[in-house]
């Protein structure tokens, strides 16, 4: 699944994505692409979970 991160503005918010996503699956495979703000992620954890510990660590994915 693919997100477009708007507030993921440095190497700092790409470490708390990252980690955001392997709290929740520490198995995700996550790729993430800082100029154009987008994260891929493999997991088997549901979009709307994703999205949910993305929030949590004040991030906003759509």
């Amino acid at each position: 699944m693919e997100f477009r991160v708007e507030n993921m503005t440095c190497s700092g918010c790409v470490r708390g994505v990252t980690r955001a996503i392997q709290g929740l699956d520490p198995a995700a495979e996550v790729k993430t692409d800082l100029d154009n703000r987008k994260v891929e992620v493999e997991t088997a954890a549901p979009r709307a979970a994703v999205i949910g510990a993305l929030a949590e660590a004040g991030f906003t994915a759509v």
